[in-house]
């Protein structure tokens, strides 16, 4: 199996019009919600392992940037 050349993965954070924040990983598939902005940095790092179980090969969420 090929090696994971991806090291790191920026997601834009938006405020969720019902309520929230939602965060889109920018280049992947990788979407995620919740209701706290500390909560939303652990539903982003759970959305990664998800994407990439390969513990030695997976990303790190290491930028979050909020937009306004």
């Amino acid at each position: 199996m090929g090696e994971n050349k991806i090291k790191e993965i920026i997601f834009l954070v938006e405020d969720d019009p019902e309520n929230g924040y939602i965060a889109k990983a920018i280049g992947e598939s990788i979407f995620t919600q919740a209701d706290s902005l500390q909560e939303l940095r652990e539903m982003i790092k759970d959305a990664v392992h998800c994407h990439y179980p390969d513990e030695q090969n997976c990303p790190q969420p290491v930028a979050v940037v909020r937009h306004y």
